[in-house]
């Protein structure tokens, strides 16, 4: 189906931040002393090189990089 699935990683970060974000907007309950939105973003954030990373992986056991 996909030329390049490894890819797909890639729209990991994408919802994360955006695709959850309406049912993340809260400020009650807070998660390791933060509000749970401001958690919510700083894991997406720390998460996104993960994902840049396996696409990166992937492709490069294909030989494409």
């Amino acid at each position: 189906m996909f030329k390049r699935p490894n890819l797909l990683w890639l729209l990991a970060p994408y919802v994360l931040f955006l695709g959850t974000l309406p049912l993340a907007d809260r400020v009650r309950p807070t998660v390791a002393g933060l509000p749970f939105l401001f958690f919510w973003l700083l894991a997406a954030t720390l998460l996104t090189p993960a994902a840049v990373f396996l696409a990166w992986r992937g492709d490069r056991k294909r030989g494409r990089v």
